[in-house]
């Protein structure tokens, strides 16, 4: 039975030579949740991720596992599990072989580990996978082989290092909803480290936002999506237009806001009256041909792709990136247009 175990890293840095990958970072993740490490290449993510496993060590700080002191500990005795990005299954052994691998490394018996192996591909929905080559077994299907694999140890904290890169794009929407149902399910504690902020959205508990081996905000996923707390955060959680704007009004956690000629009312937890910015939300946008709007502006570019038309429209304000969904007719270059915002796409960043 799984135990989950809350994560602490206090104060920790990391240097290699010539180069600092963490300065100072503390950071909790609580039992039975998942907490997602966001952020560019070299934001110091996947560092973290290894120092938490034992696969590396820290320069200075502590490291902390259901309140045990881990810091200097080896990978196995960390009582963690990490699923890799490449899945790293034994190709010459079937499902239920190498779901059972980590368990006969420790020291159970076959059988006994061929029972525990055979619950854990049912947990995963593959228990009549097990005879299987890797092979033989879609990318999702390996996917999930590896968690099963993970899983069985009981670990207090499951890793999982970019775990979809591999797969395409609709697949890997269906795997994240597994191993987020799956989380759910079974209650076990997650670090989940990606790049790709759609996925942390979809998954997450909690999301820390890392930037030079910092962090440079956290919280749930829709706090950081409507409460940035910087233009590096606006424009990371999903695409956002950066726009001047001046608030006029506040009103308990509302803010009224001037873009252009319009107002809009919208949150405004923490905010000042005075210039500020927005994070515009590109599908929040409308455009018009003819009619009033904040702004006018004017088609430069246009893109048909399928299921929506995105734009490119100079204004007053700068060149905006708008994506219609709607579709009801594409407008073509040059056209001049009355552009306006919904509330609920615009996103106060806090100074």
């Amino acid at each position: 039975m799984i135990s989950p175990g809350s994560v602490v890293f206090e104060h920790v840095s990391k240097r290699f030579a010539g180069f600092t990958a963490l300065p100072d970072l503390s950071l909790t993740v609580e039992p039975g949740t998942l907490v997602t490490l966001l952020g560019p290449s070299g934001c110091g993510k996947t560092t973290t991720l290894r120092l938490l496993a034992g696969l590396e060590h820290p320069t200075s700080g502590r490291i902390l596992i259901g309140g045990k002191d881990v810091t200097q500990l080896p990978a196995n005795e960390r009582d963690v599990a990490m699923v890799f990005q490449s899945y790293a299954l034994f190709p010459h052994m079937n499902a239920l072989d190498n779901v059972m691998y980590g368990l006969l490394s420790s020291g159970l018996t076959k059988r006994e580990a061929q029972d525990r192996a055979r619950e854990g591909l049912k947990l995963v929905g593959l228990e009549h996978q097990g005879e299987r080559l890797p092979s033989e077994l879609s990318g999702g299907q390996q996917q999930r082989i590896a968690v099963a694999r993970a899983l069985v140890l009981e670990p207090q904290v499951l890793l999982l290092d970019e775990p979809l890169s591999n797969l395409d794009e609709r697949l890997r929407r269906r795997v994240r909803t597994d191993i987020r149902d799956l989380q759910q399910r079974l209650g076990f504690t997650a670090v989940y480290v990606t790049h790709d902020q759609e996925e942390a959205l979809a998954v997450s508990d909690k999301i820390i936002v890392m930037k030079e081996g910092n962090i440079a905000q956290q919280g749930a996923p829709e706090t950081l999506y409507h409460s940035p707390s910087s233009v590096f955060i606006a424009d990371f959680m999903g695409e956002a237009n950066i726009v001047p704007c001046e608030v006029e009004q506040l009103e308990g956690s509302e803010a009224l806001v001037r873009i252009g000629s319009q107002q809009y009312r919208i949150r405004g937890e923490g905010a000042q009256k005075g210039a500020a910015q927005l994070a515009v939300r590109p599908q929040f946008i409308t455009l018009r041909g003819e009619g009033t709007g904040a702004l006018k502006g004017e088609i430069t570019h246009s893109t048909w792709l399928g299921n929506h038309i995105e734009y490119e429209v100079q204004t007053e304000l700068g060149s905006l990136f708008i994506v219609d969904s709607m579709m009801e007719q594409r407008l073509a270059l040059s056209t001049r247009v009355a552009v306006d915002f919904k509330p609920q796409g615009l996103a106060l960043i806090a100074r």
